[in-house]
């Protein structure tokens, strides 16, 4: 469990210093392999109904999040029995794949500064690598609250969740997580053909993220408090809005960041070319303006050490380190 603990501290560290390397091949490049051939096989063997693609998901699900858990989990303990010292470096290193602080808030700021530069349309390009939603339409206060509200949840996601996981059963079980997100991101969508496949990766990821998503709100709230933000607000509208959202999830974190930056995000949206009606986050009591993708940002790393230093400070205390 202690190795476990410094390979956390250690690989946080590393993502707060080097990013994510567009050179090194990424884990969950290869997860995303995994999901897609193990789609196009289960695709041909259950019935194309909507029983058979619901089992279909199911079995994806178990199949993906196995192989991710168990694999990570072998590698350790043959490192351990090489030498503990070898297996605090493969961990820390898998630590750091696993979180994504620094890439996050990169792939952001090209945003802002594209934005900043006037280029509309390279702003549009930058936010798509970062969204989900049809982005060719959007002028520049949309590309904005696209970006912010993504920081803002993956903000949870993106190291606040998976760092729950490290915490919890080490580098194995921080891959488990990103398994269960990654299905979710390509399979769980409402809209054909994904509607029936994805049920059980999109309930699955929910359950997930159920309690992480509230802490991160909180911490997101403290966090706010030292960067001077309206923190009163914040806690009001994360109070009002924190499930204006068809995740059960995904509002708690955009709610925070809506409220303490007097901001009105979400909204409708188009995804796929189907426009989804949104709720409103938040109250617009100022416009949105590019500089609230540096301020998201900040918010992002506050609470990103917060969560660092309250779980380990736990984890410390239950194995007496």
């Amino acid at each position: 469990m202690k190795w476990s603990l410094a390979a956390l501290i250690l690989g946080f560290c590393i993502d707060l210093v080097v990013g994510d390397p567009h050179s090194i091949p990424h884990p969950v490049v290869f997860m995303g392999k995994l999901i897609t051939w193990l789609e196009r096989i289960l695709r041909r063997i259950f019935p194309k109904t909507v029983p058979g693609e619901r089992i279909a998901g199911g079995v994806l699900w178990v199949l993906t999040a196995g192989i991710s858990t168990a694999l990570p989990m072998g590698i350790l303990l043959v490192c351990h029995r090489v030498s503990p010292w070898l297996r605090l470096a493969v961990e820390s290193i898998m630590c750091w794949q696993i979180l994504a602080t620094k890439s996050l808030r990169d792939e952001s700021m090209k945003v802002y500064d594209a934005l900043k530069s006037g280029d509309l349309e390279k702003s549009r390009r930058a936010v798509s690598m970062i969204v989900g939603r049809d982005t060719e339409a959007l002028d520049a206060a949309a590309v904005t609250r696209a970006a912010v509200e993504t920081v803002a949840e993956n903000t949870s996601d993106g190291i606040v969740a998976p760092m729950c996981f490290i915490a919890v059963g080490g580098a194995p079980l921080g891959f488990f997580y990103k398994a269960v997100n990654t299905m979710d991101s390509m399979l769980g969508y409402v809209e054909q053909p994904y509607q029936n496949i994805g049920l059980v990766p999109a309930k699955m990821d929910d359950a997930a993220n159920y309690i992480p998503s509230r802490l991160s709100a909180l911490l997101m709230l403290f966090a706010g408090w030292g960067l001077r933000m309206d923190v009163k607000n914040g806690w009001r509208i994360f109070r009002r809005d924190r499930f204006n959202h068809a995740s059960p999830n995904s509002a708690q974190t955009e709610s925070v960041c809506a409220g303490l930056m007097g901001l009105r995000l979400a909204g409708d949206a188009r995804y796929h070319g189907v426009l989804h009606k949104k709720k409103f986050i938040g109250d617009a009591l100022r416009e949105i303006t590019p500089e609230d993708i540096p301020r998201a940002c900040r918010l992002l790393y506050g609470a990103a050490i917060l969560s660092l230093i309250l779980l380990t400070g736990i984890k410390g205390l239950i194995i007496g380190v």
